[in-house]
Parts: structure tokens; sequence; C-alpha cells
């Protein structure tokens, strides 16, 4: 998402950036919205939520409601909190399952302490590195964020932020406010050699420290190199996920694979996996 040759934040506050035709953007174009879906499911695998039970989580930056999306397709409950009135009508209109909320996450986090199981953020923190005005000082507002961040999460949980520093002193800034602000964890870069797939996730423990996921660095084969594709109807969402079906024999497929990665004990593959049991009386 280029604002004229150069990144987003530096075209402007978010909530202007963020206007109704870059919210269309988030119904209709079919990539973005493939990529932000991955990235919501990659944020998801390293919250490391357990599996026996729905959580309630916090989207920050959430937009459209695309990662949302995701979080309810995989059956937990969420709030989604972002400055843009535009995007926010954008998923109102798309009618998302979280509840929404208009807010700015550098003010701090409107919610009680010990409200959510997780959080993710997809494309977010990043701009609270910048000062659209004489009262913005970003590291005030970053530690003012992750403050009230580590507040509102249950103690021991954790909260995953994909994002996009301009530099290793900017990501730097946002890791020293997260830490002072109580949080322990690193960054888990996926794909480090490529141009385009390296993807950043801060990934950050409210608890004790425990062990940085390791990123991912396979072969992206053909879909990196998928272009972009405008259409006049919205993209459904379970399209955008190549029709992946909950419950189906893909979908439990792909969260085994998942779990894999996590390190967690799964049992084998077998031409059963998936199959849909009969009811018994």
């Amino acid at each position: 998402m280029a604002f004229r040759g150069r990144r987003p934040e530096h075209g402007g506050p978010p909530e202007l950036f963020y206007d109704k035709n870059e919210a269309r953007k988030y119904v209709r174009n079919s990539r973005m919205i493939d990529v932000q879906t991955k990235m919501a499911g990659r944020a998801l695998e390293l919250l490391y939520l357990p599996e026996d039970r729905p959580c309630y989580l916090l989207d920050i930056g959430c937009g459209s409601g695309l990662s949302g999306d995701y979080l309810s397709d995989e059956g937990h409950y969420w709030v989604g909190i972002d400055i843009s009135p535009a995007m926010l009508d954008a998923a109102l209109d798309r009618d998302t399952e979280g509840d929404l909320l208009l807010g700015d996450m550098g003010q701090g986090l409107p919610f009680k302490p010990g409200t959510f199981d997780g959080c993710i953020s997809i494309s977010a923190v990043q701009w609270l590195c910048n000062a659209n005005k004489k009262s913005d000082i970003p590291a005030k507002r970053l530690y003012c964020f992750f403050s009230s961040l580590y507040s509102v999460l249950v103690r021991g949980s954790r909260a995953v932020l994909q994002l996009y520093p301009e530099n290793s002193e900017q990501l730097e800034l946002i890791t020293t406010q997260a830490t002072k602000a109580g949080f322990t964890g690193g960054v888990v870069v996926d794909y480090p050699n490529s141009a385009k797939a390296k993807k950043f996730y801060l990934c950050l423990f409210s608890g004790p420290s425990t062990f940085v996921p390791k990123g991912l660095n396979g072969n992206l084969g053909e879909e990196a190199a998928r272009e972009s594709t405008f259409t006049n109807e919205r993209v459904p969402y379970r399209i955008a996920r190549r029709g992946v079906v909950r419950k189906s024999r893909e979908w439990v497929l792909e969260k085994k694979e998942r779990r894999r990665r996590q390190g967690k004990e799964v049992r084998p593959d077998t031409q059963y996996t998936g199959r849909k049991r009969k009811p018994r009386f």
C-alpha cells in the first residue's frame, strides 16, 4: 500500500489516509484481502491459544474487519478498535461478528484490566512512530499504548503485532517502549530473505518470559507472485480463503499443520482425517 511512492504513514494521520476510497480496497481488492487474512492467520498461530475453548481477543487497527473475520471463523470472540471511521463503516457494511470501537490506540485502550485472552494487530503499530502534530511524541504514545495493552490482557497471555518498521531504529523504539511497559518477548521474522514476503511479528508476553517462536523460511512458490486484482463486487471472506470451509478435511489438515509448526503433538493424518461421523442415537 504505497502512498505516492512513500510509506502510508508519511502521507498524514491514519484517519485521513484510510478514507472511503482506501477502505473500498479492503472490500474489493482480492490480493489485499488474501494478504491481510494470511497475516491474521499467522498472528493467531503465534498466540498459541488453547484448543479446547474459544477466547476473547482484541484486534487493534481492525480496519474493515478482515482479521476479525478470521478470528470468528476460528471460533473466537473479538473486539476491534480503529481510528478510521471509514474503515469501521466498511466493517459494519460487511456485517462482521465482532464489536467495533472508534479510538486512537496512542491514547491508550479503554478496557478494564484483564479483559482479553490475547491480542493481534495487523499493520498498525508503526503509525505511532510518526508525529502528525506538535503534541505527538512517538515514545510517549507508544508507551501509553503498550502500558494500557499490558493492563487489558489476562496475565500470562500474549499479543502478536504484525508491523512494518521503517528501519532498525524504529523497531528498537517500539520494542524498548514495550519492554518498559512490562512485556517480554521478541520479534519473529518470516521469510527474512524475501524483499516482498518478509514480515515482522512482535510477540509480546504479559507473564513470565517464554520461548520466542521461529520465523518461517520456506519456499513461497507462485503464491508470492500473485498480482492485485480488482472487482466491482465485494469478495466474500470464504473465497478469500480459497473456499476453505470450517470443519472440512482441508480445514482440519490446515489446523493440524499449524499445530505441528507450533511444536505440539498432533495425531498423524489418515484417510479418516476430517471425515464426518454419523450421528449416534
